[in-house]
């Protein structure tokens, strides 16, 4: 019990250092928010918790995928932004994700990758 709520406590800690930073430094804070502290911290716990090489390996290589079907959100959320208010741009942002990455799925099974299989 108190691995996990030391996994809590270290995750929960970074979204809050990165919100803290984000408000002081608009350019320091996407830097560190941009940085795969997330991923790196989920291989930590994967590794810590004896889960196979494998394991950590595929949540490397899945990551990559699913990265990139959500930047079209970073360019278009201060457009949405302008158009539709905070929670327009955020159901926004979100549906065009989704869009994103059910094409980009479908374009990388063409190249023999499954992500959602």
């Amino acid at each position: 019990m108190l691995w996990i709520v030391t996994k809590y406590l270290v995750t929960a800690g970074l979204v809050v250092l990165i919100s803290e930073v984000a408000k002081r430094s608009d350019r320091l804070g996407s830097l560190v928010a941009s940085l795969p502290l997330v991923t790196l911290l989920t291989l930590f716990w994967l590794y810590f918790e004896k889960q196979g090489t494998e394991k950590i390996a595929n949540h490397a290589y899945y990551t990559f995928w699913y990265v990139i079907p959500t930047l079209p959100m970073f360019i278009a959320f201060p457009w949405f932004l302008g158009k539709f208010g905070f929670w327009g741009a955020i159901i926004a942002s979100v549906l065009l994700t989704i869009v994103c990455f059910a094409v980009f799925t479908r374009l990388l099974m063409v190249f023999g990758v499954d992500l959602i299989g």
